[in-house]
């Protein structure tokens, strides 16, 4: 009788495991349905997202990237997805639903390629050789832009607005978020780089949306430390002190041992002494302001409210950080080395009530590399939404600048470079032209998409699309409000160029990374792992 064979175990129980064409198939689908889900939010007629988590709090935006982060993903395929969001909200800061919906396309794309038994590896090379020449085709299309050249720089934050909970004030706030960027760039060596922590972006809710605005220094979240210290200050001088305005403890555990009442009084009059002087070296450098990081004293208090000067204290460091940008002082540790020279000025100190809350606005700088923008709105899900709107707006001038390059929107510019991709492919032999050929039908999904979600004919508008381009419109796009084929830069539809070719790379790398997986091996739950291991089947005791 022949013996049996042992089955072998090499992975531990409760591993799953699939592999060859069901692992690709599983993960192109977990990756489209991601794409699915933010689809409907592209373009200015894009609906929102209520999104609940596990505490109740509720986010309502179409906001790619916070759509994505809020859902809290699972499968590890859609999870690369949020991934190539997030890469494009750090880089651009705009355009993550477009780099979604394009990954999500490639892949089903290549699944229709996949069931013509052309292989991953083929695909992948093909995609690469069209990401490259996209790249190209990009770069060749695009418009100069200058930072004197505001109109455009407001049409392409107005562009980024559209669609989004801002939208009916967006012309105050693309003049905002314009006048921010230009206060703080900075030329480095030719190239004109926005930091965008330059500027920082306050939300209070309450008042409208119109009421948002530019303050040319900073607002703190703050109060004065005592109500007998002036509420404004004009031509102020700002003192930046990073020390406590305090005693300081002994570092050592110490004991003192007293003989006579009278060296109690001594000991308080010595520490009233040492505040009074560190008050008067900040009063003696000629200060009318003092921003503390640490701690201030109740008697330096009352010193310092005599001496007529504003102090706020406990600010954050980035505050700090920004405050000396925006006004030009010097951060000091130590209080004897402060100095008229270290002092930061602006047009006034004062104290507003925005709300029910006290805040400090540093305003009328002379000439601030940092600002903030106090965002106003009905409710508290208004606010954070045109917060992110004015993100997305800062952005996209930011990286419009750097690249000094911007393109036409409304769908003009894929429809472009999927003609021109077509074109490409019809150059190539063997099977990767079957896959160039995919990409650029793949492109064509972000056109589509902008009709489906204004409730257009995605075919009619594809076909009068087609033909515009076909005559050499190459800005020819859609203006999803009367569903007409239009000139999206004589619209004012523009878009940093940096956004599509961000996208473009992102989907790509994402899309030829999941084609690649031919296995999937996940391991059994953490709850299993502290139970006995089971034995193989034929080998128990």
């Amino acid at each position: 009788m022949g013996k049996e064979m042992q089955p072998i175990f090499i992975l531990p129980e409760g591993t799953q495991r699939t592999t060859g064409r069901s692992a690709q198939r599983t993960n192109i689908l977990a990756a489209k349905l991601v794409a699915e889900t933010v689809r409907t939010t592209l373009g200015p007629k894009g609906m929102d997202k209520m999104i609940v988590d596990s505490l109740g709090d509720v986010t309502i935006t179409n906001d790619g990237v916070t759509i994505l982060e809020e859902m809290q993903i699972e499968h590890p395929s859609a999870k690369m997805l949020v991934e190539v969001a997030k890469t494009q909200e750090a880089e651009v800061g705009d355009g993550t639903t477009t780099a979604v919906v394009l990954a999500g396309e490639l892949l089903k794309n290549a699944e229709a390629l996949l069931d013509k038994e052309v292989h991953p590896t083929v695909i992948a090379k093909g995609y690469r050789l069209a990401e490259a020449k996209s790249q190209e085709i990009l770069e060749k299309i695009a418009e100069k832009v200058t930072p004197d050249d505001v109109a455009m720089l407001r049409k392409i934050a107005m562009t980024a607005m559209t669609g989004k909970g801002a939208e009916n004030a967006k012309e105050k706030l693309s003049e905002i978020a314009v006048k921010a960027s230009r206060l703080v760039m900075d030329d480095i060596d030719g190239v004109m780089v926005i930091d965008k922590e330059n500027i920082k972006i306050e939300k209070k809710v309450g008042a409208s949306v119109y009421d948002t605005e530019l303050v040319e220094g900073i607002v703190l979240d703050k109060e004065r430390v005592n109500p007998g210290m002036p509420k404004s200050v004009r031509s102020a001088r700002i003192a930046l002190v990073d020390s406590a305005i305090e005693i300081k403890n002994t570092e050592i555990d110490a004991k003192i041992q007293i003989t006579d009442p009278s060296q109690i009084q001594a000991f308080i009059d010595q520490e009233e002494k040492m505040l009074r002087d560190k008050v008067n070296k900040i009063i003696k450098s000629g200060a009318n302001v003092l921003i503390c990081q640490k701690g201030i004293d109740d008697i330096a208090q009352h010193f310092l409210a005599k001496a007529g000067v504003y102090a706020v204290r406990r600010a954050k460091q980035s505050d700090m950080e920004a405050l000396a940008r925006a006004t030009g002082g010097m951060i000091i540790t130590n209080l004897d080395e402060l100095s008229p020279n270290d002092l930061g000025k602006s047009g006034v100190v004062e104290e507003v009530k925005v709300g029910d809350e006290d805040m400090t606005y540093i305003r009328n700088c002379e000439n601030p590399k940092s600002v903030t923008i106090l965002v106003r709105g009905g409710t508290e899900h208004v606010v954070d939404e045109v917060k992110r709107a004015m993100t997305d707006a800062i952005g996209d001038i930011a990286a419009a600048l750097r690249d000094g390059k911007v393109v036409g929107g409304a769908g003009a510019s894929e429809i472009e470079l999927s003609r021109q991709l077509k074109a490409y492919a019809e150059s190539l032999s063997g099977r990767e032209q079957l896959a160039v050929e995919a990409f650029a039908e793949a492109i064509e999904i972000l056109p589509r998409t902008l009709a489906e979600n204004a409730g257009l004919d995605p075919i009619d508008i594809l076909t009068e699309l087609k033909s515009a381009h076909d005559k050499k419109q190459k800005w020819a796009g859609i203006n999803v409000f009367s569903g007409e084929i239009v000139d999206s830069w004589k619209e004012g539809v523009i878009e940093p160029l940096k956004i599509k070719t961000q996208a473009v790379s992102s989907a790509a790398d994402v899309a030829v990374m999941i084609l690649r997986i031919d296995d999937v091996i996940a391991g059994g739950s953490k709850s299993d792992s502290g139970k006995m291991p089971s034995m193989p089947p034929g080998m128990d005791m």
